[in-house]
């Protein structure tokens, strides 16, 4: 029998786990329909080490195989697919991360690491606020917008070239081949519809509750992802507006960015609250208990710019302007900086395993 005690071991003990436990399921199929996992798994009779890892990202933790498994504890085998399989992910994640040190401190210390960076920078932020320009209106009145494009500029481009050099790593050792466009679109559209969450009926997975099926977690998710494309969008935006039309901030109600930010700010809020709901309501057995810190505080990090973020625009004009400006950009910084090392990054593992699973289709 497993000692689960392992799954907090070695990563190459994971594997090995995770290996014994994915050749059961191969033998027993039942769970065949439930998410893309198992029909990667049957296309195979045996599983390297590249194929565990493949299998792991594309494990979206809906735990549903788990709660319909015969095999569970205390049978003799002891299957938790869910939580090897979360685990294996995390050690993915951590192992192709670039610099990879910063992807296992915020593994093992998410939420107090970015509660530290976000705090501090806030102080930082709040300080250069002696520093602001003569003139300008709403937020550049408080803090000048070359300060603000000199900071964020770096801290958003160094993150993407993270993000591609972890992507890179990933898909040469899963053996990613060339793709077609056909096979983008694919994961592109099972990734919107959040498919892998919906179980294998369509009535929902069993993350918070082993005997109720639900899509609570597939619609905050889609909350998360959708606001968050409305606030890029909103960003996006408002700097053509700024550099291609000369059309200076603050914007109106009815403007593009506030049209997107605003509706955006909202869904993000409220996928993020759920979803922080839900994993404190989970079984904590069934995901990566090691990592539980990072994962949350990726959640609670990303619904506090959400919320800053609505609160300023809410402000704007007023004194709470000067308080609440330095919290929200340090909440964006620390985001921005600890995106390719955070939970965050999981959503490009995932797509850049959806597509290799079109593929190999």
């Amino acid at each position: 029998m497993f000692d689960q005690s392992q799954m907090g071991s070695k990563p190459s003990t994971r594997i090995d786990e995770a290996r014994r436990q994915i050749e059961i399921c191969n033998a027993c199929r039942y769970c065949e329909g439930y998410c893309s996992v198992f029909p990667a798994i049957m296309r195979q009779r045996s599983f390297a080490d590249a194929d565990i890892t493949q299998f792991a990202n594309l494990c979206h933790n809906c735990r549903g195989c788990y709660y319909a498994c015969q095999y569970i504890e205390p049978h003799e085998f002891d299957l938790n697919l869910p939580g090897i399989l979360a685990e294996v992910r995390s050690d993915s994640w951590e192992r192709f991360a670039w610099p990879g040190p910063l992807a296992r401190l915020f593994q093992r210390s998410g939420t107090a690491l970015a509660l530290a960076l976000a705090l501090g920078f806030a102080v930082l932020f709040w300080a250069a606020q002696t520093l602001r320009p003569e003139s300008g209106e709403g937020f550049y009145a408080v803090m000048s917008h070359g300060l603000m494009v000199s900071v964020f500029m770096p801290a958003f481009l160094l993150p993407l070239l993270a993000l591609f050099v972890s992507l890179r790593r990933y898909w040469r050792h899963v053996g990613g081949q060339r793709v077609r466009i056909s096979h983008i679109r694919q994961a592109l559209s099972r990734a919107a519809q959040m498919k892998d969450l919906s179980g294998g009926q369509g009535q929902g997975c069993n993350f918070e509750d082993e005997d109720r099926f639900s899509n609570s977690r597939r619609y905050a998710h889609q909350a998360v992802v959708w606001g968050f494309f409305m606030c890029f969008g909103s960003t996006a935006s408002g700097t053509v507006m700024h550099y291609v039309f000369d059309w200076a901030a603050p914007y109106g109600p009815l403007s593009l960015p506030k049209l997107l930010g605003v509706p955006g700010g909202l869904l993000l809020t409220a996928g993020c609250l759920e979803l922080a709901r839900l994993k404190l309501k989970a079984d904590p057995a069934l995901g990566a208990r090691r990592v539980w810190s990072g994962e949350m505080g990726f959640v609670l990090l990303l619904g506090f710019v959400s919320l800053s973020g609505l609160l300023l625009y809410a402000a704007t004009g007023t004194a709470a302007v000067a308080v609440l400006l330095p919290l929200h950009l340090g909440a964006v910084l620390t985001f921005f900086l600890l995106t390719p090392y955070s939970k965050m990054a999981h959503g490009f593992f995932r797509l850049a395993a959806l597509i290799k699973d079109a593929a190999d289709k």
